[in-house]
């Protein structure tokens, strides 16, 4: 069994009541105390706006937010604070890149490679931009256990790829990609590699220059922080290649009616005005689960993980997706159930789960299913939630004969 110890974080979240156990984190995490008195104070006690005001709450509001910018860039190993753009989440930082650096720099014939397992919002962005450039998606497959397939990648990049964009962790299997290599593939043929970070960046520490990549994308609100905030970090020589993408206040150098000029990156990209508390939500998610540390984070939710593969795998009619070390996500199917009433099920126990095709259809395809039901764990998961998940299930089986 798993020990509760070195994590037993439930208290630290006032949305979890006794006895629910809330195994969605992989759709969005809940937030603990630290992150919902950031944001409380940020609203009762210094909201101004930032960047144009000359008062002097104004004026501290922006130390705040370019303070939580600094932060970012120190959590993912950024050189610099002015890589690092303040987006909506991790759709908006694709959709910047694919809408800013892809229209700029692809043209009819160039190539791009996806895998398999992509979330739609790394698979949508590019097909708008196909109707646009005439570009090439390719699409590469994953291995047997459900990781994507590097040595097919290598077989497939050719000269003609400018562009690789690939899951860190996948939100369906929670296979965790080598993006060190994966970099290194895409840079022997001259492309960029895009990581979509989402499930990464709550449970495993990410160092973007150590692992070579060119843009890297995540949400706030999977790393305990709140919604409507994320991040889209890329390297400073390919910001300053990108025209902004949207256009308004803040972004601008001097507009007339002839002419706009813009500022440089990152505030050519942040158009009007941002979400500010959310960045402040954002700077408090990253310290508290730099408190905890991410080793002790990705060790406590493999542990939980390794637990209920091993006992679902004592159950003759659940079919568990995904490699044996996922990180901290198990989907698995019930034969003759639709996991839907799987979820409903569970939901009667007091045990909250996802249940359908996760943004991510053509991986259901692949997996030869319309849908899959999710257990996702974080920081405030322990032996009780695997159990009450376990009794579910075999409730479930019993009620479906």
């Amino acid at each position: 069994m798993v020990s509760d110890k070195p994590l037993d974080r439930v208290a630290d979240f006032p949305a979890i009541p006794s006895g629910w156990a809330y195994l969605d984190t992989a759709a969005t995490a809940q937030k603990p105390t630290p992150v919902v008195d950031a944001i409380d104070r940020a609203y009762r006690e210094t909201y101004a706006t930032v960047h144009r005001g000359v008062y002097q709450r104004s004026a501290d509001m922006t130390l705040a937010y370019e303070a939580a910018r600094r932060r970012v860039a120190q959590f993912i190993g950024a050189a610099s604070d002015k890589e690092v753009v303040f987006v909506r989440g991790a759709t908006e930082a694709i959709n910047l890149v694919a809408q800013s650096w892809g229209l700029t720099h692809l043209k009819p014939g160039d190539r791009i490679l996806l895998s398999t397992l992509e979330h739609h919002s790394n698979i949508v962005p590019w097909q708008l931009i196909r109707e646009r450039t005439g570009l090439i998606i390719d699409v590469c497959p994953l291995t047997e256990d459900g990781r994507i397939d590097l040595d097919a990648v290598e077989a497939m990049l050719t000269p003609q790829h400018k562009l690789v964009a690939l899951a860190h962790v996948s939100n369906v299997l929670g296979s965790v990609l080598d993006v060190k290599r994966a970099a290194d593939l895409a840079r022997a043929v001259g492309a960029k590699i895009l990581i979509d970070g989402c499930q990464a960046v709550p449970r495993l520490p990410v160092d973007v220059q150590a692992l070579g990549v060119d843009f890297y994308a995540f949400s706030g609100h999977k790393l305990y922080g709140p919604t409507g905030i994320g991040v889209l970090w890329a390297r400073s020589e390919i910001l300053d290649s990108m025209p902004p993408w949207q256009g308004g206040g803040s972004m601008i150098d001097k507009v007339t009616f002839e002419q706009t000029t813009y500022l440089p990156a990152p505030a050519r990209f942040e158009a009007g005005t941002p979400h500010i508390v959310g960045v402040v939500g954002l700077h408090a998610a990253i310290d508290y689960v730099e408190s905890i540390g991410l080793e002790a984070i990705h060790a406590h939710e493999t542990a939980l993980v390794a637990e209920t593969r091993a006992a679902l795998a004592g159950i003759n009619s659940v079919r568990v997706f995904g490699p044996e070390d996922s990180a901290g996500i198990v989907s698995f199917a019930i034969e003759g159930v639709h996991p839907h009433d799987i979820g409903t099920i569970l939901d009667e126990s007091r045990v909250a789960i996802r249940a359908g095709h996760h943004c991510a259809q053509p991986l259901m395809a692949a997996l030869g299913v319309d849908a899959t039901a999710r257990a996702s764990f974080g920081v405030y998961n322990g032996p009780a939630d695997v159990q009450a998940l376990v009794e579910g299930i075999e409730r479930v089986t019993r009620i479906f004969g």
